[in-house]
């Protein structure tokens, strides 16, 4: 399987600040470079953006514990598996913007390190991996981890032009996916190493200066046998090696390579020359040994090393450099920045190192060439090409969604329409009405109430109560509550209704918006249509009689929209009426008219945005035209649902993507793809079933079922909204996860096209088998 990695178009989008991040890696004091790169990355990009939030997940090597900061959230054992899984929920539950994974095959758990892979797996949010390790001829484990790595980042960082070569070339992965950070450096003063040597009682000797774990592969011993000949010019020079063994050699070897390189010195009649310092020093320590070098040397066995941590910094410190030619150093050292001398050759390093100490003009010119150059790499400019490749993940996930491996593979029920389930409906009711938004599954108090949202929830009971699946008491009671709530809403001197109501009961506007007074007009006739209830009956119609008229003197077309909605419902009791007639015919005459004005041959829209509650334009002058015999109405809105729907699939004719709220979308520019939202759905959902019984035309029937299926998981994530436990539903998508939020808008959205649904099935069972059925 391939995610699609065609080059996303960014010019004039907007690249959003990530606002909360997590790393992934070793971190200090355990003692190894990831470590060491971790904290350094993490430090630069704390001080560069303060009021980000970061924080680390380390792992832990067996045996081990470590006393870390208090950046660091949560602990990875090595080689526990279920660690990994449980650290994949924790990231996700904690509703990061992105995460950062820095990886090295033998950090991680399992064959070839691939424990990691199913915390990977499991991460909603965009993954940024920096890759301190490419081999170019990986085993058949090492290519299959890599290989999911790659498929399940959206980004990936590479700190040499060579690593991003071998990625191209050896694991075909595409280059505009790629990201070349070079390793951050401190950003050090150009100083004479005599300022540092006292520290270290080398004062007025010549210092060649090697730091960083020991192991085998370091080549140290090579140097030691070049200072024989070296000392025949140079009789005050000292050979400084500087760090610990790293702790998995010494795990399985103890100091044995230390021990060689000290008895290898005495053979050789060097040992005075021969400094070990024997410890994992920490920056300030470091920064002035390699300030105290005249020369650094690396002096490595293998050419497989894409990145050297310690060879950057002393680039960065401006030191002149003798290595072997490692893939990273051949690229650093090139434009005499640093000399090159074979692997396992002491004669060469010994040749070098001369002619360096003799020639103190060729020495300060390199310095400097070297010290140049890594200005664009101080860990300042790193921390900002960090940000800036987060911004370009999380601004390729908005434009390219895709979901975790975890939910792609969940099972989902999209062939049934879900059994009602008004548990979470009762929940977020109280004695005033239905509160506005929740915290997770719970009534957010604080947010107190709106006017919208006991509309909506009118709507909703009045459905219900006139369902054979699900009418009963209960659901009378609760008309009649959210009934009220549009009585204590209304302000009769100013004839319109109020919107946002306090948990204190105090009401914190004077007037509402015109669309909650158009959604209000709509609940109102929604009872009239439906209730043999007497009392709701005079309760509503008393309301809308007062509250219809001045419908005309608003501005907004939704508000046009939604009072149409309820308009009809009252002429469905009262078909006579002509002042209610005439209201509705100006209403969706003045929607047909803004219509005709903004139409284009590429926009068939009323606005030249395209913003929220779009569908409900199209169903209110279908519904206006139907019912009043205006044929150009149904047409127009027929055409303009039409093309609402192509643009709402995006090119994926089997995926329903509504108008994202992060940004709308606008005649001449993007379509914003985020959040969606459970509202576009279900007028989605109603007005494309209105459609279908007009016209009888398939297409209409399919494009209300891809709507609702939105709800159900199928779409831009592979996760369900709707929640069956609670019968609420979450209050839309991310671009990298859902909205675990379920609150009213998006409950009652839910609510409504499941209704519609039901509604449908039991008046055409009789006429056609559907796809999706009533729950018997």
């Amino acid at each position: 399987m391939r995610f699609p990695h065609d080059p996303i178009p960014l010019e004039g989008v907007a690249l959003p600040l990530p606002t909360r991040i997590a790393l992934i890696g070793n971190h200090l004091p355990r003692q190894c470079g990831i470590a060491t790169f971790t904290a350094d990355l993490s430090d630069a990009i704390a001080s560069e953006y303060p009021d980000l939030g970061l924080f680390v997940i380390p792992v832990n090597d067996p045996d081990s514990a470590y006393q870390y900061p208090a950046r660091v959230r949560l602990e990875i054992t090595q080689e526990d598996e279920s660690s990994y899984e449980r650290a994949g929920d924790f990231l996700n539950f904690n509703g990061n913007d992105l995460v950062c994974l820095q990886h090295e095959y033998g950090i991680y758990g399992g064959a070839a390190g691939r424990y990691i892979l199913t915390l990977l797996r499991r991460l909603k949010m965009p993954l940024v991996t920096t890759l301190h390790t490419v081999l170019r001829e990986p085993d058949r484990e090492q290519r299959e981890v890599l290989d999911e790595i790659v498929f399940l980042s959206d980004r990936i960082i590479v700190m040499s032009e060579y690593a991003a070569g071998l990625l191209r070339d050896v694991y075909d992965v595409p280059a505009e996916k790629i990201d070349m950070i070079p390793h951050g450096v401190p950003d050090l003063p150009f100083s004479d190493p005599n300022y540092f040597k006292d520290l270290f009682g080398t004062e007025g000797k010549q210092v060649l200066l090697t730091f960083g774990l020991l192991s085998p592969n370091k080549g140290i011993e090579n140097v030691i046998r070049a200072l024989p000949r070296i000392l025949e010019e140079n009789k005050d020079v000292v050979y400084v090696v500087c760090g610990v063994t790293h702790p998995h050699v010494l795990r399985s070897e103890g100091e044995r390579y230390r021990s060689g390189l000290q008895r290898l010195a005495e053979d050789l009649g060097v040992s005075s020359h021969v400094v070990f310092h024997n410890r994992f020093v920490n920056p300030e320590e470091l920064f002035e040994h390699v300030g105290s070098a005249d020369i650094y040397i690396t002096p490595y066995r293998q050419e497989a090393q894409v990145v050297s941590g310690t060879l950057a910094i002393a680039l960065g410190a401006g030191k002149a450099v003798i290595s072997t030619p490692y893939w990273h150093a051949k690229e650093l050292l090139a434009g005499d920045r640093g000399i090159l001398v074979p692997f396992d050759n002491h004669e060469a390093i010994a040749g070098a190192v001369i002619g360096l100490l003799h020639d103190g003009a060729i020495r300060h010119a390199m310095r400097k060439r070297a010290y140049l150059y890594s200005r664009g790499t101080t860990w300042q400019k790193t921390a900002q090409a960090y940000i800036a490749c987060f911004q370009r993940a999380r601004i390729g996930r908005m434009l390219r969604p895709r979901p975790a491996l975890s939910d792609l593979f969940a099972a989902k029920a999209m062939d049934l329409l879900p059994e009602f389930n008004s548990g979470h409906l009762q929940t977020m009711t109280d004695d005033t009405g239905i509160l506005q938004h929740a915290i997770f599954t719970l009534p957010n108090y604080s947010e107190g109430y709106t006017t919208d949202d006991n509309a909506r929830a009118l709507i909703v009971t009045m459905r219900l109560n006139n369902s054979p699946l699900t009418s009963c008491e209960d659901y009378v009671a609760l008309s009649r509550r959210y009934l009220a709530f549009l009585w204590l809403a209304f302000n009769e001197k100013s004839g319109r209704f109020r919107n946002f109501l306090s948990y204190g009961r105090e009401w914190l506007e004077d007037v509402g918006s015109e669309d909650s007074h158009g959604r209000s007009l709509w609940a109102l006739g929604s009872v009239l249509a439906s209730t043999g209830d007497t009392g709701l009956r005079l309760a509503a119609g008393r309301l809308f009689e007062a509250a219809s008229a001045i419908a005309l003197s608003f501005t907004s077309p939704r508000a046009w929209a939604f009072s149409i909605l309820g308009m009809q419902g009252y002429l469905e009791k009262f078909p006579g009426d002509r002042y209610v007639q005439s209201y509705r015919n100006e209403l969706a005459n003045r929607l047909l008219t803004i219509y005709e004005a903004t139409r284009s041959k590429e926009w068939l829209w009323f606005e030249k945005t395209l913003a929220y509650s779009n569908a409900r334009l199209s169903q209110a002058l279908i519904l206006a035209g139907d019912s009043s015999d205006n044929q150009r109405m149904v047409e127009a809105g027929l055409e303009s649902l039409r093309w609402l729907l192509a643009e709402q699939h995006r090119g994926d004719e089997a995926t329903f993507v509504p108008i994202g709220s992060r940004g709308f979308a606008f005649a001449a520019g993007m379509k914003a793809r985020f959040d969606q939202q459970p509202i576009e759905a279900c007028g989605t959902v109603s007005s494309c079933l209105l459609a279908y019984g007009i016209t009888q035309q398939q297409q209409w029937l399919d494009e209300a079922r891809s709507a609702f299926r939105w709800f159900l998981g199928e779409n831009d994530l592979q996760i369900a909204l709707y929640d069956p436990i609670t019968g609420g539903c979450r209050d839309g998508l991310h671009p990298d996860r859902v909205n675990e939020n379920q609150g009213a808008e998006s409950t009652l959205s839910f609510l409504m096209a499941l209704l519609d649904m039901q509604n449908f099935e039991i008046t055409s069972s009789t006429h056609t088998h559907l796809e999706m059925s009533v729950p018997r």
